[in-house]
């Protein structure tokens, strides 16, 4: 059993999945979202994120992270920001020696759908159904970080018949 922490990165919304996977079945553990003021300083908003994020993997400890790979839009601020609160993401797996994977929007869909190009209320539904969740998790990034994680637990080549040599659960 491996446990997965997926990121769906942001500035004003992290958003964060917990998963458990025996390589058959996912068994979320908890998801959510850290989210900063619009008005606050952005040093003091990567503070926090760094912050919350360090004590999701003191609590939750996964054995590794998954986080939605950047794409540039036409917002160069923006994809600043969200590259800025990303590394500080991808710092605390670092200082855990934690593997990271990056997965795309595409990649995404394509493994929890079935279809690269499938609706965000597509991915959303099938993430509710993967999961055995009575409704579609809310806020929405915490349902694209549950995404990311399932992505990572279809697409990773962990062996679970040694997973304790690899670190992972029983």
């Amino acid at each position: 059993m491996i446990r997965i922490l997926g990121i769906d990165p942001g500035y004003a919304i992290v958003g964060f999945g917990v998963l458990d996977y025996d390589g058959y079945k996912f068994k979320p553990i908890e998801y959510g979202a850290v989210t900063t003021d619009a008005g606050t300083p952005f040093p003091e908003r990567l503070n926090a994120i760094f912050t919350d994020v360090e004590f999701i993997f003191d609590r939750y400890k996964p054995d590794c992270m998954a986080i939605e790979r950047l794409y540039f839009t036409s917002n160069q601020k923006t994809a600043i920001d969200v590259a800025q609160a990303r590394g500080v993401t991808v710092l605390s797996a670092a200082r855990r020696n934690i593997p990271v994977s990056e997965y795309t929007p595409l990649q995404v869909k394509q493994s929890v759908v079935g279809y690269g190009k499938a609706e965000k209320k597509q991915v959303m539904e099938m993430t509710r159904s993967i999961l055995g969740l009575a409704q579609i998790p809310k806020p929405d990034d915490a349902a694209d970080a549950l995404a990311i994680a399932i992505c990572h637990g279809h697409t990773t080549r962990f062996d679970f018949r040694t997973a304790n040599s690899f670190g992972g659960r029983k």
